[in-house]
């Protein structure tokens, strides 16, 4: 079934969840995250306390009624007292908020004038205290994309909980290592259009992130949140997605899941592996919110924002632009180039050689390597690339002799260089015509292999095979 997504009344926001480098939110414990065996274990339980209206969370009452003890693990060498709920947190990180005042004025959002710290109620034991300790950084930002704005309303800094290592019948089991990391929290507007669409701006503000110093990378660093409904339908938020390319599809199942339904609360859902959607707790209000008295707030100068406006980093996708213009690359490479620290010194470095071949041998090659030979390509460093590219820079081998020269560098193996030395394509047309003389009835196929293991790493494959052509029919 094909999906209209503007008939049903489609409605879509996306929240990105961002961890940051550096020290945790409210202490100086390094955010390392450690996986060494604990060194410390207690358990506590929790209980719900009301908001600012008065009343108790729904989505807290519904963790609260289960009952349950929470044990912790940590290791003491990323956690302390603060994350434990022994001692009340330290003033709020000066350095990740500098990184996610950046973030915000990048997203074109108004800063706030003073950040004040609030508690989000919690009691699922993600939390020691029972709470999140969250602030609201910026409003109002917006994003450009192929179907047209997408506004931003809320971008937050918050600390990060803690992971869930087991879930038994009476108890959960969490690690602490986690706990306090800075988070940062992006909330769109319902102004997404279609599955694809989610995806396409999940990828644009992933860019716009990574565009920023200070943010950690790997597994687990960042996460997407979507809330979907459709007319008569009940807003539904879903977490867990495993990729990007995974949105779309579980959006897809959402909404057929919402019509398909007879009655629809509204309620956090999990993406499952198989793009489909679980059930894990009512949907929480604005009843958990309430203010953090440990935290002083935080007044915000506008001369340091407008410094900070002067300093921006620019933007990944213009980076990307800007190398594929300067040295006449493909996007693809481009985009891959990015993150590599020796691309433009070596263009520097070897005159000589085209920047495109540069480009090939760092990022394409090793590929090639890993894929077609099965060989360790972590074993390459900056100066196996570098003496490679030299020998080519001085005309001493050919450029179809990089792959097999780094393949001997991987293995730790000797390089003879008069095995690598070019051919003439004159040379090898009388080789053809001996070759085909001396074994005559060969399909082309045949020839090919006998000339590539005699000119590998010499000579194209592409300029042997044209050749072939002139003489086998």
């Amino acid at each position: 079934m094909e999906i209209n997504y503007n008939n049903l009344g489609f409605k879509c926001g996306l929240e990105i969840h961002q961890q940051l480098e550096g020290k945790k939110l409210f202490c100086s414990c390094s955010t390392i995250n450690s996986d060494k065996e604990p060194d410390v274990r207690f358990e506590r339980r929790l209980r719900a306390v009301a908001g600012e209206t008065g009343e108790i969370d729904i989505a807290a009452k519904h963790e609260m009624q289960k009952g349950k003890k929470f044990i912790y693990d940590a290791d003491s060498n990323d956690t302390c007292l603060i994350e434990y709920d022994e001692q009340p947190p330290n003033e709020l990180n000066k350095q990740a908020l500098e990184t996610t005042l950046k973030l915000a004025l990048l997203l074109n959002a108004k800063i706030a004038d003073e950040i004040q710290v609030m508690r989000k109620t919690v009691v699922d034991g993600s939390n020691v205290a029972g709470f999140q300790r969250t602030a609201l950084i910026a409003t109002d930002g917006f994003i450009e994309t192929s179907k047209g704005k997408v506004r931003i309303p809320i971008i937050c800094l918050e600390e990060e909980a803690a992971q869930k290592l087991e879930d038994g019948k009476d108890f959960v089991r969490y690690r602490l290592d986690r706990l306090g990391i800075p988070l940062i929290e992006i909330a769109t507007d319902a102004d997404i259009k279609n599955n694809e669409h989610a995806k396409e701006v999940a990828a644009h503000i992933g860019m716009v992130l990574r565009s920023v110093p200070g943010m950690k990378r790997g597994l687990g660093t960042i996460r997407q949140d979507v809330n979907v409904s459709i007319k008569d339908g009940a807003r539904t938020e879903i977490k867990g997605f495993q990729d990007l390319k995974s949105i779309p599809k579980v959006i897809e199942y959402e909404i057929k899941r919402q019509l398909n339904a007879t009655k629809l609360k509204q309620e956090v859902r999990k993406a499952e592996p198989d793009f489909t959607t679980s059930f894990l707790r009512p949907m929480p209000g604005a009843d958990r919110l309430y203010p953090e008295t440990d935290v002083r707030p935080v007044t915000i100068d506008k001369g340091y924002i407008e410094k900070l406006k002067k300093d921006l980093p620019k933007l990944l996708a213009h980076k990307e632009e800007d190398l594929e213009k300067k040295y006449k690359i493909t996007k693809e490479l481009a985009k891959e180039l990015l993150g590599n620290e020796i691309f433009e010194a070596l263009v520097k470095k070897f005159n000589k050689i085209e920047p495109q071949i540069i480009a090939h041998t760092l990022i394409n090659i090793p590929k090639e390597i890993k894929t077609r030979f099965k060989e360790d390509i972590s074993k390459l460093d900056k100066e196996h690339f570098e003496e490679v590219l030299d020998y080519l820079n001085k005309g001493k081998i050919a450029k179809e002799a990089i792959i097999d020269l780094l393949i001997k560098k991987i293995k730790n193996e000797k390089v003879k260089l008069e095995e690598f030395t070019g051919v003439s394509l004159k040379e090898i047309e009388k080789d053809i015509k001996k070759l085909i003389d001396g074994k005559k009835g060969l399909n082309i196929g045949a020839y090919m292999g006998i000339l590539m293991g005699k000119y590998r790493g010499k000579v194209d494959g592409k300029k042997i095979m044209e050749l072939l052509k002139k003489f086998v029919k």
